[in-house]
């Protein structure tokens, strides 16, 4: 066990599998303690989509029941496999996206240990649709999570970190936020405004010692076993350029597990604002987003025919002092 983060206590929305799990464990073993949650406990059994299953072949099926077996949990599994290892653990169930049940895992985490120095939001949903097509169950169940139910939980905690001068949030983006090459466009609309809500996170609570990141994972996960048997059924249906991401390329979560860990840190007390992709070995950071063409209208409005006329110089980096947020 280490120390990096010995007397902290947080919370780790997600982490009954997954990249959750893999933060959470990360975090206790460095002496963290940790409140973990997911919507409710598992009944070990692994739901499958009964429908698109019977159109698998015996040997996809075989293969999809072994790998879905690797990722499946929840809170109390990882809590015990902290306990386990020597750390510090509670499982809280409850869904992010009701804000009651969000708010139970501050109360967990001040009851439990006294304190919240930590937020984690890693909970998500997810699917596959062209937009023509997407249920609007679809929308409504993947954007109550994110941004909404990271909200929640962080409405509900923050004032903890205001009254003791000290705290991290670390919100669960994906690289989907700037759009991308998978048809899942309510998926970029919530893991964009994930990463809006962090950046006014970053800006308001900097005053009070809290600092807001966000990270945008590719990490192989229950998930990517769905995206495997949505390309058998659909070809590249998913996937906009025809060329699916490679289940066996991708890497597992706790290849950059110690990096958030590193967020929820003291070295990490002026980082603040921004992006992170992670990807197995890859840490990258993004830019932020920044106006790179302009033009000005001549009189007090815009004509069709001056823009016209003037519409190429939004396409190109304008000369002079540069735009958009420093």
């Amino acid at each position: 066990m280490g120390d990096y983060l010995k007397g902290k206590v947080a919370i780790v929305t997600g982490s009954g599998m997954g990249i959750g799990r893999a933060v959470a464990k990360a975090l206790a073993a460095e002496g963290c303690k940790v409140v973990t949650n997911n919507r409710a406990p598992w009944d070990g059994v692994i739901p499958v989509d009964e429908e698109k299953f019977s159109k698998l072949s015996k040997e996809m099926q075989d293969w999809a029941m072994t790998e879905y077996a690797k990722y499946y949990g929840d809170a109390e599994r990882t809590a015990q496999e902290i306990r386990d290892a020597g750390g510090e653990a509670v499982a809280c169930f409850g869904d992010i996206s009701d804000y009651e049940a969000a708010g139970k895992l501050t109360e967990c985490a001040i009851k439990t240990y006294g304190k919240l120095d930590i937020v984690v939001n890693i909970a998500s949903a997810f699917g596959f649709s062209p937009v023509q097509d997407m249920p609007k169950k679809m929308w409504d169940r993947v954007n109550t999570v994110k941004p909404t139910g990271h909200f929640y939980v962080i409405r509900q905690a923050v004032q903890h970190m205001i009254d003791q001068g000290w705290g991290r949030i670390v919100n669960c983006a994906s690289p989907a936020w700037a759009g991308g090459n998978l048809r899942q466009c309510e998926y970029c609309a919530a893991n964009a405004g994930v990463v809006g809500m962090t950046y006014g996170l970053a800006a308001e609570l900097q005053e009070f010692g809290i600092t807001a990141n966000a990270f945008a994972p590719a990490a192989k996960t229950r998930a990517s076993v769905d995206m495997e048997i949505h390309n058998v059924l659909e070809g590249d249906h998913s996937v906009i350029s025809g060329n699916p991401i490679s289940y066996d390329g991708t890497a597992a979560p706790e290849t950059f597990a110690n990096f958030i860990v590193w967020l929820c840190g003291e070295d990490a007390k002026d980082v603040t604002g921004q992006v992170f992709m992670t990807m197995g070995k890859f840490i990258g950071r993004y830019a932020l987003p920044a106006v790179e063409g302009a033009m000005f209208a001549d009189g007090d409005a815009w004509s069709l025919e001056e823009v016209t006329k003037k519409q190429a110089s939004l396409f190109k980096k304008p000369e002079g002092p540069a735009f958009g947020r420093k």
